[in-house]
C-alpha cells in the first residue's frame, strides 16, 4: 500500500479550468495475499459483482471484493496465471461475465456461479483474448493469426475460425480484437478491428464470417506495434490503441497511417511517451482506461511490476498530467467509480482527500507562455492563484521561468473569503454560498526569463484543493 501519491500535472487543467488537486485512495479489499493483477466486473441488470484475480504463491485464484474489508475465501482456485481478459455479453440464457488468459480454460459467471464453458474445435485453454462483436462472442488464439467465433447468443459451442494469415505482411500473431463503431459510407454500423504484434490492423464489416455475401475485408493498414495485450479499448465512437507511436485513435490513424504523428492522443507529451516504451514496453500492466465521471483518459504505465504510474488526459482539454503512487496493475471501472488493483489489496482511487490517511502531494505546472511577446526579456513580480478549498492547506507558489521545472520553495498565503450562509444572509447583498471557500490574495513571485508559467505545489491531508486561475503582473524588458 503506498504511504503518498505525487500527482504533476503539466498543464493538465489549463487557464480557466479548474484544476482540483484532490486524488485521495480508499482501501476497498484488503488481506489479499498477492498481486492482483486483473480486477473485473460482472453487470448483470440487477446483479453486479466486483472480483479480483490475484497472483499467489503456487496457484493463482479469483475474490469477490465486491463488500469493502477483508476477502473471504477464494471463489475460483488452481489459476495458471492471474493475468485474464474479460468481457460482458447477454444472452437468452442470461448475462454473463467470460474470461480468458491463454493458460486455463475459459470462465465464466452468471450472477450465481462460476462454470467452464463447453467450447469445441479449439483448445479453450489457447484463448487469450475475448471482444462481443455482432452478438457473437469471439477470442484469439495465443500466438497465431487465428480468431475464433462462437454462434450468436452463444457462451459456449462449436467455434469457427477466422484464419488470418494470408492478410498480415509483417507476420507476428493477434494481440486484440475490438469493436469500431463508425460510420464509412453506407450507415452507421460495427466493424471488426484485429491487431497484430507487428502492428498490421485488419478491418471487417458483416456480420457472419462464414459467409463471403456478408462478411468482407475493408482494408488491412499498418500501424505501430501494440504495447501490451490490454492495448486496445473503445472511447466513445472510436478505437483507442496503445501503440509504440503513441496512444492512437483508429479513425486518425487509418487516415496517416504512420505517415502524420501528430493524430496520437499523446502527441503533446510525445518525448514522455516514446521514453516509457523503449523503457517499460514489455513490462506487464500496460492498460487504458476511460473515468467519465471526472473527464479523465487514464492511461497506466508499469515501470516495475508493483511500481506503476500513470499518464492522464483531460477529455475535455485534451492536456496531460501524471500521477505517481498509485501502484496499479490493473484497473476497472464498477458502478461507475474506478477502483485499481495492486499487491495485497484491492482500492477505490479518486475517493476521498488523502490516501488512507496520509497527506496528498500535488504538484501543477501549466504551460509555459511567452505573453505574445517572444524574444522579449522579462521581469515577473508578481502572481495572484485564486484557489477554492474548505480548509487551510499547505500550498507553496512561484513563477518559473524559461522551461524550468523546479518545485516550488516559498509559501503562498490563503485567505478563505466566506459565502452566506442559507436563510440568514441578505438576497442580492450576501455571496452566494459554496462548499469550498475563495482564495485570491496577491503574492510575490520572483522570476527573469522570456517565458515564464506559473507552479503550484501543495500538502494536504483531508482537504480539497483547486486551482481554478492564476493573474500575473511582468515588466517587460529589452532584447538581450
Amino acid at each position: 500500500m503506498p504511504a503518498e501519491d505525487a500527482v504533476e500535472l503539466i498543464n493538465f487543467f489549463p487557464r480557466t479550468t479548474m484544476c482540483e488537486l484532490r486524488f485521495g485512495y480508499d482501501v476497498q479489499a484488503s488481506a489479499i495475499s498477492g498481486e492482483v493483477e486483473t480486477l473485473m466486473a460482472y453487470e448483470g441488470g440487477a446483479t453486479s459483482r466486483l472480483f479480483a484475480i490475484v497472483s499467489q504463491v503456487g496457484t493463482d485464484n479469483i475474490y469477490n471484493v465486491t463488500s469493502s474489508g477483508a476477502v473471504g475465501a477464494a471463489v475460483v482456485t488452481g489459476l495458471t496465471n492471474a493475468r485474464w481478459q474479460h468481457v460482458n455479453i447477454s444472452t437468452s440464457g442470461g448475462a454473463y461475465l467470460i474470461l480468458c488468459n491463454g493458460a486455463d480454460d475459459v470462465r465464466s459467471f452468471d450472477g450465481t456461479t462460476w462454470a467452464t464453458p463447453s467450447i469445441t474445435g479449439v483448445t479453450s485453454a489457447n484463448l487469450i483474448h475475448v471482444n462481443v462483436f455482432k452478438n457473437r462472442l469471439w477470442f484469439i488464439e495465443v500466438n497465431t493469426l487465428r480468431a475464433w467465433y462462437l454462434p450468436t447468443q452463444s457462451i459456449s459451442g462449436a467455434a469457427a475460425a477466422l484464419d488470418l494469415r494470408a492478410f498480415c505482411p509483417h507476420g507476428g500473431y493477434l494481440m486484440a480484437m475490438g469493436t469500431w463503431t463508425i460510420d464509412a459510407g453506407y450507415g452507421v454500423d460495427d466493424h471488426a478491428v484485429f491487431i497484430t504484434s507487428e502492428g498490421d490492423c485488419l478491418v471487417y464489416r458483416g456480420t457472419d464470417p462464414s459467409s463471403a455475401s456478408t462478411w468482407a475485408l475493408v482494408g488491412v493498414w499498418w500501424l505501430g506495434s501494440p504495447v501490451g495485450r490490454r492495448c486496445m479499448i473503445k472511447y466513445r465512437g472510436d478505437l483507442l490503441i496503445i501503440t509504440q507511436d503513441g496512444v492512437l485513435p483508429l479513425s486518425g490513424a487509418l487516415q496517416s497511417s504512420r505517415v502524420n504523428p501528430r493524430v496520437a492522443l499523446t502527441d503533446k507529451i510525445q518525448s514522455t511517451m516514446a521514453a516509457a516504451v523503449e523503457l517499460y514496453g514489455s513490462t506487464f500492466g500496460w492498460q487504458l482506461l476511460p473515468f467519465p465521471q471526472e473527464s479523465m483518459l487514464i492511461l497506466n504505465v508499469p515501470v516495475t511490476v508493483g511500481t506503476q504510474e500513470q499518464y492522464v488526459m483531460n477529455m475535455i482539454t485534451g492536456s496531460w498530467g501524471r500521477f505517481q503512487g498509485w501502484n496499479a496493475n490493473y484497473w476497472e471501472l464498477y458502478n461507475d467509480k474506478i477502483y485499481y488493483g495492486t499487491l495485497n489489496a484491492v482500492h477505490q482511487a479518486w475517493s476521498s482527500n488523502d490516501d488512507g490517511g496520509s497527506a496528498i502531494n500535488g504538484k501543477a505546472l501549466q504551460a509555459f507562455n511567452y505573453f505574445k511577446s517572444r524574444g522579449i526579456l522579462k521581469r515577473f513580480t508578481m502572481m495572484k492563484p485564486t484557489l477554492l478549498t474548505n480548509g487551510s492547506p499547505s500550498v507553496q507558489g512561484t513563477i518559473n521561468t524559461d522551461f524550468d521545472t523546479a518545485d516550488p520553495a516559498s509559501s503562498l498565503s490563503t485567505v478563505a473569503v466566506d459565502g452566506a450562509t442559507w436563510d440568514s444572509g441578505v438576497w442580492d447583498t450576501a455571496l452566494w454560498g459554496i462548499d469550498l471557500s475563495l482564495s485570491s490574495v496577491w503574492q510575490g513571485a520572483f522570476g527573469v526569463g522570456y517565458c515564464g508559467a506559473p507552479r503550484l505545489a501543495s500538502q494536504s491531508t483531508g482537504l480539497q484543493l483547486q486551482w481554478v486561475a492564476t493573474e500575473i503582473v511582468l515588466e517587460p524588458g529589452g532584447i538581450l
